[in-house]
């Protein structure tokens, strides 16, 4: 599975991008289950940017060949996708 998380913004509105391939990866079966775990190929959730906030935003996309996924949302620290991130920056 192709695993993807395309991010801006913050104070500095620096740009960042992470690629995993679970299949190469050690920590490719942990990302598969924080996937499963989450609900994140049935979730629809997408953000709308806070007003007068200058938080993050992501975008993280899930493709194992037969299902693409993506979805958006702000960086809050919140569970269950700041957790989701993590696992992809730290296999990254």
């Amino acid at each position: 599975m192709k695993i993807t998380a395309t991010g801006g913004g913050g104070f500095a509105g620096l740009s960042q991008h992470f690629e995993v391939d679970t299949d190469a990866s050690p920590a490719g079966p942990a990302l598969e289950a924080a996937l499963a775990s989450s609900g994140f190929f049935t979730s629809a959730e997408n953000f709308s940017p806070p007003i007068g906030a200058d938080l993050g935003h992501w975008t993280i996309t899930a493709d194992d060949g037969r299902r693409r996924h993506s979805l958006s949302f702000v960086e809050t620290g919140a569970p269950p996708w700041q957790n989701l991130l993590d696992l992809i920056r730290s296999a990254a």
